[in-house]
């Protein structure tokens, strides 16, 4: 049975008098990934910005490694790697004197920065752009640098936040097997996508997400035998049918 590394209990939260997420638990196992999906305004953002702990849930606990990560903040971020939707790369920095400040901010010697910064170089094929500046990149090599800033301080758990959006075809490819081979070093994904080729490829399971709850949560495979279906898109569109309006 696998590891659980991250147990998220009765997460709730409330926007005024609104119900943004309302007791989401499950639990995500290690060297797994996790598929986020769901229509705009599900909760997808909310809770993947609460396990990154960039806004606090209202109620219910997150657990790593067993422990709550509001025990110690600092040392579950310590962990933690985060790449979001929009790039927030500092545009006057090159890409190798941003990978240093991230670096700096996790607290690696320079030492360990060098060391990581020459295997993220060399498995982001990043060498030709490293001394310079981020705005020289072209969408794919951003989002790609993007992902590697992620993992300077190798976290055991990465968020990556609608990765492959607006991206050409074989940019996506490109990046899909990037996010493989995470799987394959013992780094657990949570992965938040409205691609649904995307998430049935990449995710060991999917969790959707459907007005602040969870909807159901299973492979892949599994959902596609139980719903009769080829694709896990035709399996979310049979899910949503409810309310066509909702369908993305």
């Amino acid at each position: 049975m696998n590891k659980i590394l991250l147990s998220i209990k009765n997460i709730k939260k409330t926007y005024g008098q609104k119900e943004a997420l309302k007791g989401i638990s499950l639990d995500v196992y290690k060297g797994e990934i996790l598929g986020l999906l769901g229509v705009n305004g599900a909760g997808k953002t909310t809770l993947s910005s609460i396990i990154a702990t960039l806004i606090p849930a209202t109620e219910g606990d997150i657990e790593f490694n067993g422990v709550s990560i509001y025990n110690d903040l600092a040392s579950y971020r310590a962990q933690l790697g985060f790449c979001p939707q929009r790039p927030n790369l500092n545009p006057q920095l090159t890409l190798e004197q941003n990978l240093r400040l991230s670096g700096s901010y996790y607290g690696m010697t320079e030492e360990q920065i060098d060391a990581r910064m020459a295997t993220l170089t060399a498995q982001f094929e990043l060498a030709p752009f490293l001394h310079q500046r981020a705005l020289v990149l072209s969408g794919g090599y951003k989002q790609r640098f993007m992902i590697a800033r992620s993992l300077m301080h190798s976290p055991q758990l990465v968020l990556l936040d609608e990765p492959t959006v607006a991206l050409d075809p074989h940019i996506r490819r490109q990046l899909w097997a990037i996010i493989k081979e995470l799987k394959k070093s013992g780094v657990t994904v949570i992965l938040t996508t409205h691609y649904l080729d995307e998430a049935e490829v990449l995710s060991d399971r999917v969790c959707v997400l459907d007005h602040g709850q969870i909807k159901l949560i299973d492979t892949p495979e599994k959902l596609k035998a139980d719903f009769k279906m080829n694709n896990l898109e035709d399996v979310f569109i049979a899910l949503m049918q409810e309310d066509p309006a909702k369908i993305i």
